[in-house]
């Protein structure tokens, strides 16, 4: 089947349903988290959001892996395509409701940067991205080729390390991996969110090189100067609900 077939099929699924679910695979995971002020991230939050601490700390995380088998829920995988990604994100709460924020998204995908930030209303950037994989080792460069946008690399090794576990409830990585919503805005200022839903994540530590990152830097954040956590998993599948006003949140 042509390489083109299956996008035009999930285009045409998606048209006029944008709420419609999105079923996808999250692989080769790596959870890079820096502890910060509270401040530092609440500067660059909406205000409708508010930071969500652990122990004091609120936490920002680099995190590349690829998609596979994106698609609508209820396609065969085989119509699903697949979507490298870096993200840099942050940790928030609305009405109680815990969840992620965005602050940006780099995919090498351009039909899919598109549908993300039609359908919902992802900060999602075009990029070229490199994922390998080499035994028990990824490695991930990506380069942002978004036109007219700030420059974003990042370039890593990393993988598991010791025995895999699941993360105990309370703990900072149940904080930094257990969550099923993630809440953005759109540019006239509509504030959304989606559901996550997925099994708890399997997870290691992990060995992390991390030979280049500019993420920080293009999304207004000086480097961290704290020592960061690294977390590996090697994946879960995920149902994302389409993208909902806060306003009918319940």
């Amino acid at each position: 089947m042509p390489a083109h077939v299956p996008f035009n099929r999930i285009v045409d699924a998606l048209e006029g349903r944008p709420g419609l679910p999105v079923a996808m695979g999250w692989r080769h995971v790596l959870f890079a988290n820096w502890p910060v002020d509270p401040a530092v991230v609440g500067a660059h939050l909406p205000d409708w959001l508010t930071v969500d601490a652990h122990d004091g700390d609120a936490w920002l995380s680099v995190v590349p892996f690829t998609n596979v088998a994106v698609r609508p829920k209820g396609l065969p995988e085989g119509l699903g395509f697949a979507l490298p990604e870096l993200n840099l994100r942050t940790y928030v709460t609305h009405d109680g409701r815990p969840g992620v924020y965005f602050f940006s998204l780099d995919a090498d995908g351009r039909l899919g940067v598109a549908m993300a930030r039609r359908f919902h209303h992802l900060p999602y950037y075009d990029a070229d991205i490199d994922l390998r994989v080499e035994g028990e080792t990824v490695r991930f460069a990506s380069r942002r080729r978004h036109p007219g946008e700030r420059p974003a690399t990042f370039t890593a090794e990393y993988e598991p390390v010791g025995d895999r576990f699941r993360a105990e409830d309370d703990s900072l990585a149940e904080f930094l991996t257990e969550r099923y919503r993630y809440y953005t805005e759109t540019p006239g200022g509509d504030r959304r969110y989606a559901r996550i839903r997925h099994p708890r994540w399997p997870l290691y530590d992990a060995a992390v090189s991390i030979r280049e990152n500019r993420l920080f830097e293009t999304n207004g954040f000086a480097d961290p100067e704290s020592d960061p956590v690294h977390l590996y998993s090697p994946g879960v599948d995920v149902v994302a609900s389409g993208s909902r006003s806060v306003r009918g949140d319940g």
